[in-house]
């Protein structure tokens, strides 16, 4: 893995998702190397470098300082095309420090993460006014975890830090997605229980994103593993089969289903 310490011109960029403002990205590049991963399409960087490298913006905290004295209050999200906890967050604390600043100003923040290090910082999340906490995952078995986000936090430890912060009152959800093409329809009942148990509120599902490479590399990463279908990636009747099971599930729960399939 190879780590490069850069320094960035600006820290906060405007974003075009859905619910949020701002995106704030303390790193280039992602350990996690999900296979699945559509960012390399979006920042045009091959494939093949993707989770080989992780370029750290050492002066972001101060550089959004900086920024949030003239920018207009709004949603940040944490982040958009990297993990903000991924492991090198140990060591640089990038993420922890530029919380530390959006604290100060009192800027609403969401975080999207597949790692249990965010509940490091529970004490600087537990003191914003607003704040949401979102946990990726796209399936419940970590074997089938392993293969396509092989240095991520397990299933388990992601649930156990959801209720560790739904627990103390933090808003937290789940984005289920992308869904694993191996998830039988029967399954996904039990599956939202889970999540459900664990804290969640809201669940935002979404399918595969198969942009130019994306189909191609997980043929390639799964060729070893015939257990592991993939046909139903292409599939629209499965995928909405899948939507219509948790949309059922939804009309006897309290629960908020955002749709992104």
């Amino acid at each position: 893995m190879k780590i490069t310490e850069i320094k960035c011109k600006t820290a906060l960029s405007k974003s075009n998702l859905p619910g949020l403002d701002y995106s704030l990205n303390c790193y280039r590049g992602c350990q996690h190397s999900c296979a699945y991963c559509y960012v390399p399409n979006v920042l045009r960087i091959e494939r093949e470098e993707w989770g080989s490298f992780v370029d750290v913006k050492t002066n972001i905290p101060v550089v959004l300082s900086k920024e949030l004295i003239k920018k207009k209050p709004g949603v940040v999200g944490i982040s958009t095309v990297t993990d903000p906890y991924q492991p090198v967050e140990k060591k640089y604390r990038l993420t922890r420090y530029c919380l530390e600043q959006l604290l100060r100003h009192n800027f609403p923040v969401h975080i999207q993460t597949k790692s249990n290090l965010v509940t490091r910082d529970i004490d600087l999340i537990s003191n914003f006014s607003d704040v949401e906490v979102m946990f990726s995952i796209g399936t419940l078995n970590d074997s089938e975890r392993k293969l396509l986000e092989p240095n991520s936090s397990s299933i388990k430890n992601r649930l156990d830090s959801m209720k560790q912060l739904s627990d103390i009152g933090i808003k937290t959800s789940v984005f289920f997605g992308p869904v694993y093409p191996t998830i039988k329809l029967g399954e996904i009942p039990e599956m939202l229980d889970v999540f459900l148990e664990h804290g969640a509120r809201e669940i935002m599902m979404d399918k595969f994103n198969l942009k130019s490479g994306i189909f191609e590399n997980l043929n390639l990463v799964l060729k070893n593993h015939p257990g592991f279908s993939i046909k139903n990636l292409k599939d629209k009747e499965y995928y909405d089969k899948i939507r219509n099971q948790i949309m059922n599930y939804k009309e006897s729960k309290e629960l908020r289903i955002c749709d992104a399939f």
